[in-house]
């Protein structure tokens, strides 16, 4: 079974936040780059686990970017990635990048595909829905468990109010969150091993761009906190009626 995983390179979350070119480029000067958090800890790792329990499962790595994301990609193939392709481009579009994945999905013959369930810079969640699109693949999002049995897959997922079990057929693309599995961090066999994986740069093909950045705008400065004596209630509700519009 072959199994593509899809990474993606995002800011580390201490990562101060700041803006260039009148707010519409992301400042990437000193920035520490890692793995999106739900690509690695989640859907890289659960396939890692398939793989422990299936010696014929082979895992591939994909991601979209330039070639400053490679040491992402090296660190992902040190978790247990057995290859890489990156795509040389450094498109923001979902749709784009969607676009690249699945054609390479759909060369590949690949009968699982997993992503993580956002980028935590973006915040799209959007991209394993356009590959299933694309590639005529059954699509489960927000994944919190994945169990494999022969070619059937048992998904629970989360939904309004609840849980929702599926049992869906492979080829399948899926989006994983917090439960599928958990944080692995590289062994030294494994950052050995990286460095003579294959890592395939592959160029873009032709796809369409369908949405541009404007403009990036910080979060408004957090107000002070006002403390309101225990017993003086009418004040408080002033405040929660007047001020903060809460009631």
């Amino acid at each position: 079974m072959k199994i593509l995983v899809c990474i993606s390179k995002t800011p580390d979350t201490t990562a101060k936040i700041a803006f260039t070119d009148g707010n519409t480029k992301f400042d990437e000067a000193n920035v520490q780059w890692i793995i999106n958090p739900y690509d690695e800890w989640y859907s890289l790792v659960r396939a890692i686990e398939l793989k422990e329990k299936d010696a014929a499962v082979s895992i591939h790595l994909i991601t979209v970017g330039n070639a400053d994301s490679e040491p992402i990609i090296r660190k992902a193939l040190a978790l247990g990635g057995d290859e890489a392709i990156r795509v040389n481009s450094n498109s923001n579009d979902a749709y784009f990048i969607a676009t690249q994945i699945a054609s390479i999905a759909n060369e590949g013959g690949y009968d699982l595909i997993f992503t993580g369930k956002e980028t935590i810079d973006y915040n799209g969640s959007s991209i394993g829905g356009m590959i299933a699109e694309l590639t005529d693949a059954p699509f489960i999002s927000l994944a919190t468990k994945f169990e494999l049995v022969g070619t059937t897959a048992t998904i629970t997922r989360e939904i309004d109010g609840g849980e929702e079990v599926a049992d869906v057929i492979l080829p399948l693309v899926v989006s994983c969150q917090k439960g599928v599995a958990e944080q692995r961090i590289p062994n030294m066999r494994g950052i050995m091993a990286a460095r003579t994986k294959p890592l395939k740069v592959v160029e873009p093909t032709d796809a369409d761009t369908l949405s541009s950045i404007i403009s990036f705008e910080l979060p408004p400065a957090k107000a002070g906190v006002k403390l309101v004596a225990a017993d003086n209630v009418s004040e408080l509700v002033r405040l929660l009626h007047e001020e903060a519009k809460a009631i």
